[in-house]
């Protein structure tokens, strides 16, 4: 059973549709570019993307809020509402299986990423920024590529 189930980095992009991957990654490299042209900016969208949730964050304070709705409502004012609290832990395994659930698609379209493409943009900014310059020279003559490129080889080291 386990072989059949997708691994735990790719099985929300793998059920999501790839117009809206392909967005994602669009956003991603425009944002790198963009940094790659006023570095003096990469702090800041480092600390957005510090406070940025990712779906699985998203889809746990989801599930968590309609779970607790749905036993209060249960409790206080019909049982029948107790189906909702079933119904929502139901969909939140079958996510933490999967990689899928009803809300994921929406979420997904509204642009909540995973932790993975939150951290793509955030070592490719770190690596605009030199953090890592002394670790390994993936480029000797950095100075000698325009902005654009650099952008485009830190996208490509961190998604090496």
């Amino acid at each position: 059973m386990a072989s059949t189930l997708p691994g735990t980095a790719e099985r929300v992009s793998a059920h999501t549709s790839r117009a809206v991957n392909q967005r994602i990654r669009q956003d991603i490299e425009k944002s790198v570019t963009h940094h790659a042209y006023y570095p003096e900016e990469i702090d800041r969208r480092l600390e957005a993307l510090d406070r940025e949730w990712d779906i699985e964050r998203t889809l746990e304070t989801n599930a968590a809020t309609l779970a607790l709705t749905g036993v209060l409502l249960g409790a206080f004012v019909d049982r029948r509402f107790l189906v909702l609290p079933a119904a929502v832990t139901a969909f939140l395994l079958q996510h933490a299986l999967q990689g899928w659930c009803p809300p994921v698609p929406l979420f997904r379209r509204w642009g909540v990423r995973t932790a993975q493409e939150i951290n793509e943009e955030r070592f490719a900014l770190k690596a605009l920024r030199g953090d890592f310059d002394g670790v390994a020279r993936g480029h000797s003559s950095r100075r000698h590529l325009s902005r654009r490129e650099v952008g485009s080889n830190a996208l490509a080291a961190v998604r090496a």
